[in-house]
């Protein structure tokens, strides 16, 4: 049997977090939880099972969701990077290659849909 697919959530605003973190687990995901970029990498180092990082843009910490976008790129290359804003303007040129974007508000089928994309390519 393979395991379920592991997914990093990053996100700082709790009701937000929680509505995600819901979503990927109704959706068959294991999900693990970071409040910033600081809490994701220190996950990452330990954790060398994730899949996907979901990342809010805007966050407090050493650095927001696309820088941590981009670090995990470089770290961790074959992990799939899903960034979501209410406020950013994202291109797909500010993100690393493969990278997606979802606009907030997304509903709970964006966001699982797009993980299974990406886990799926």
């Amino acid at each position: 049997m393979r395991a379920r697919p592991i997914i990093l959530v990053v996100e700082d605003e709790p009701f937000v977090c929680i509505a995600a973190l819901e979503a990927v687990t109704e959706a068959g995901f294991e999900v693990i939880e970071a409040r910033n970029a600081d809490e994701a990498i220190a996950i990452l180092e330990k954790r060398p099972d994730i899949h996907v990082v979901f990342t809010d843009i805007q966050m407090p910490g050493s650095m927001d969701g696309l820088k941590l976008a981009h670090f995990v790129r470089h770290r961790w290359p074959p992990i799939k990077i899903i960034a979501t804003s209410g406020h950013a303007q994202v291109t797909e040129h500010d993100l690393p290659e493969g990278g997606r974007f979802l606009r907030k508000p997304y509903t709970p089928d964006e966001v699982v849909g797009t993980i299974r994309e990406l886990v799926a390519a």
